[in-house]
């Protein structure tokens, strides 16, 4: 004798009354309750991971799904498998189950990573029923990580493991389960070739958060960020530098973003990469932290009758927009040439404060004029060429200022304040800039001497 729980499962139509049934007449069919609750909400859970319980808000909301998504092989179950060991090792209960990988495998990962030895509860299943089975009791684990949501399957749909209405499906009967058990389920995803969580991004309307890890092959770290989130703020990220222990997080992202780049003192002369033409330091905001970040450009002739635009880490319209304002409002030829833009480290920008910082780059490539590399940048630019005010800028300026920058170019302030050059917290220096042509002028063409060969003659025209 097995004992079945009976579940709610989706209504297959409605009676003439058109409400539930079972219940004396005229009684409501919906139990309406205050807006304000009477007991406080059970805590978060922190992973002991700082990094990634930013990302999440502050920590795991109990009865929450989260799904992870990335390339493969970018480290999702890499951190999936510490955060679950670093909760178990805290005292919470964690499963870790797993529908693509072996135990064996898992153990393998395991002694890599060094938490061999944390509790953790591990298991190869892919049946929905057997997994909610196992869990649905009082003894269900605080932590929950599917890997991955595509393998899975219910056995009442006919169609295979991965497609949409598997996917729906299975993450269907999961959520169900940490909204009744108050269990944290995470559900790692796979993405597509345009980058997107395979489904077609059915899942992302269903969890209640997602999060990306963004990152270069080539590069060492790895971004984790939020674009959405019910229990906290979106676009909040979380940087990782992956490592042969796993991914260890970064406190600092400035630092490892800059790390490239020569002191802000200028030590090192004129030929080190900060003073190299085309470079310029934004200071901008990735969800509630500041980041400085460097932007490279590289302006050359083009040879085609269509320049060619190249673009990492940035959106390609809106360079296409700077490019105008350069050509329309300051009189450069920028437009009619080759514009390769980069930004270094392989971080993704999406806020509007770089243009500025991005036209900065340009001019300095386009008239072959470094930046100086104590200054940082950052303002957005109208298509009239004005710069206007950007949030959090004393925020910007205490970063920059904490990695040593002496100056930063600034949108000029409103009306009514007092423009021109001031001094900001921790001895930083504001420029402040109220049109695109002050950055032209600050960043005009590098006089050029030629060398006069040897033994070569003068020749004086006289009037």
């Amino acid at each position: 004798m097995v004992e079945e729980v009976p579940r709610a499962g989706p209504p297959k139509g409605l009676d003439a009354s058109g409400g539930r049934g079972g219940g004396r007449r005229g009684a409501p069919a919906l139990d309406f309750v205050a807006l304000r609750g009477e007991s406080a909400g059970p805590p978060r859970l922190n992973t002991g991971i700082a990094e990634l319980d930013r990302v999440c808000g502050g920590g795991l909301v109990p009865g929450s799904t989260i799904l992870v998504g990335g390339d493969p092989g970018i480290g999702k179950s890499t951190i999936l498998l510490q955060a679950a060991a670093s909760l178990a090792a805290r005292g919470s209960d964690a499963a870790y189950i797993t529908g693509e990988e072996a135990i064996d495998q898992i153990r393998l990962r395991a002694e890599r990573l060094g938490v061999a030895g944390s509790p953790v509860r591990l298991a190869a299943a892919s049946s929905v029923r057997d997994i909610i089975a196992a869990l649905d009791d009082r003894s269900a684990p605080d932590l929950v990580v599917i890997d991955s949501i595509q393998t899975m399957y219910l056995d009442t749909l006919d169609s295979a493991p991965g497609t949409v209405s598997q996917v729906r499906g299975a993450a269907q009967e999961l959520i169900a389960l940490a909204k009744r058990r108050g269990l944290i389920v995470v559900l790692v995803g796979h993405v597509t070739k345009e980058g997107l969580i395979a489904g077609p991004r059915v899942l992302e309307h269903m969890v209640d958060t997602v999060l990306y890890f963004e990152g270069e092959r080539g590069h060492q770290f790895r971004i984790l960020r939020a674009v959405k989130n019910r229990y906290g703020a979106t676009d909040e990220i979380g940087v990782f530098e992956m490592s042969d222990k796993g991914l260890v997080e970064v406190p600092n992202p400035s630092a490892l973003f800059l790390a490239d780049r020569a002191p802000a003192d200028g030590a090192g002369g004129e030929e080190t990469a900060g003073r190299t033409a085309g470079a310029a330091v934004f200071a901008g905001i990735e969800g509630t932290r500041p980041v400085l970040v460097e932007i490279q450009a590289l302006v050359a002739p083009s040879l085609l009758g269509t320049p060619r635009r190249a673009v990492v880490g940035w959106d390609s319209t809106r360079l296409a927009m700077i490019t105008a304002v350069l050509d329309a409002r300051c009189g450069l030829a920028v437009g009619a040439n080759d514009i390769y833009l980069n930004i270094a480290g392989g971080l993704r920008i999406v806020e509007p404060a770089a243009d500025l910082a991005v036209a900065a780059a340009l001019i300095s490539a386009l008239n072959e004029t470094p930046v100086p590399a104590e200054i940082v940048v950052f303002g957005e630019i109208g298509l009239s060429g004005r710069v206007r005010p950007v949030a959090h800028t004393e925020a910007r300026l205490k970063e920059a200022a904490k990695l040593g920058f002496t100056e930063a170019w600034v949108p000029a302030p409103s009306r009514g304040r007092a423009a021109g050059r001031g001094r900001a917290g921790d001895g930083l220096r504001t420029a402040p800039i109220g049109h695109l042509a002050e950055l032209v002028a600050r960043l005009g063409p590098a006089p050029r001497r030629r060398p006069i060969p040897a033994g070569a003659q003068r020749l004086v025209v006289a009037p």
